[in-house]
């Protein structure tokens, strides 16, 4: 359970002001000290996360705020890191105080609404008051569940799971494949999987580990090679793969040594679909040949890996990019939780396949640049445009090559 990716957990945020039992109710939950408890208010100052397995939902994420109504500089930027918390929440908890609610409660309940996040509200210290009639019904009518529990007693914990368990969003419950409905019942995918300087030792990276298992699932084989292997294996195989899966690295290798009928993406384009919106990193590729020398181009890893000196998004896709522009273009790079509120100073985003982060977190980043009309794309995408092989690469889906040529034909 505990080595469940973060990036496959429903998040839960916990949020609410300083002092009111948000560290407690987490501890309760877990079972655990996760976070410290004490009177004195603002004692969690960067978000705690803690990750268990909540049945029936199974693996998810604790995330333990600061108070939203943190004062002083430090107190600000407390504040700010809550907040960021948000974009990647999949359901929210919001704990108020013996009955109290106000503006803070409010502003933190607009936001997840915002967001399309269902929201649990937990009002702790119930045998010191409890929430009014109207306020109860306020809530109730805008969707929000309530529980009333006394932390200091334990009373309540039971209730608040049980409320966790009903208000969790069905499409965690059920949610869309990597692969595994791109190939008929008992289909044949073979996996590039280069063994370079940047896989890790011992292992294979995530996207990867998680395409085969979603291929299991399904009951679907896989043949995984390395790039120089491929054409060979395909010479042994008695029929031809339903798909090639490459590393987006080494797309151009692996579409000389692939025949043309057979289906060929990349594991950053599966998970374009799987934790993005496919349809708008499409039309966010199409942006690449409107950039001129001198523009800024944001990258965005989901990921704080330590970048080698060949690195994808440091130097390989600048370079690329440059040489397609014809001049240079200067690099922004975010790393983790990190990304720009103000988007719109940017020509380009171009995200990584976010194997680390969770879809909510994902798609709130897509919906930020859309708003400030700045297109967004993945690696994938944009290695496979800077090679000529677009639409090559979006023939496994049907939905985002007909966006793609009906865009194209736009004048």
């Amino acid at each position: 359970m505990e080595r469940t990716p973060k990036s496959m957990r429903l998040h839960i945020g916990i949020f609410g002001r300083r002092n009111v039992g948000k560290s407690s109710l987490l501890n309760a939950l877990t079972r655990q000290q996760v976070s410290i408890v004490s009177e004195v208010a603002g004692t969690t100052t960067d978000p705690v996360e803690k990750p268990m397995e909540l049945l029936p939902l199974g693996p998810v994420l604790f995330i333990d705020t600061a108070g939203i109504d943190d004062v002083g500089a430090l107190g600000a930027e407390r504040v700010a890191k809550t907040r960021k918390v948000l974009d990647r929440t999949d359901l929210g908890v919001i704990v108020a105080d013996a009955g109290e609610w106000g503006s803070f409660e409010d502003s933190i309940l607009a936001e997840l609404k915002k967001r399309g996040v269902p929201v649990l509200a937990v009002f702790n210290k119930s045998d010191l008051g409890q929430p009014a009639p109207e306020l109860e019904q306020r809530l109730r009518d805008e969707g929000v569940r309530l529980v009333q529990t006394t932390m200091s007693r334990g009373e309540g914990v039971l209730a608040v799971r049980e409320a966790l368990i009903a208000v969790a969003p069905d499409d965690f419950l059920a949610q869309e494949p990597i692969i595994g409905d791109l190939l008929p019942e008992g289909g044949l995918a073979v996996l590039v999987v280069p063994i370079d300087k940047e896989a890790p030792k011992g292992r294979i990276i995530l996207p990867q580990v998680q395409t085969i298992r979603d291929l299991l699932d399904h009951g679907q084989c896989s043949l995984v090679v390395r790039e120089h292997e491929l054409k060979d294996a395909l010479a042994r195989l008695n029929r031809k793969p339903d798909i090639v899966v490459t590393d987006s690295q080494a797309f151009a290798k692996v579409v000389a040594d692939t025949p043309r009928d057979v289906k060929l993406t990349s594991f950053s384009i599966l998970f374009a679909r799987f934790r993005g919106d496919l349809v708008e990193m499409v039309r966010g590729a199409m942006a690449i040949d409107r950039l001129k020398p001198g523009n800024r181009v944001l990258v965005a890893e989901s990921c704080t890996h330590h970048p080698i000196g060949d690195d994808i998004g440091r130097v390989k896709i600048p370079n690329w990019l440059q040489q397609r522009v014809g001049g240079k273009l200067e690099f922004v790079t975010h790393q983790g939780h990190d990304f720009p509120a103000d988007v719109f100073q940017f020509k380009l985003v171009i995200h990584c396949g976010a194997c680390m982060t969770n879809r909510r977190a994902v798609l709130n980043r897509v919906a930020r640049c859309r708003e400030q009309g700045v297109p967004i794309t993945n690696y994938g995408l944009t290695i496979a445009w800077s090679l000529g092989i677009f639409e090559r690469a979006l023939e496994p889906f049907p939905a985002a090559l007909e966006a793609y040529r009906e865009a194209k034909a736009i004048p």
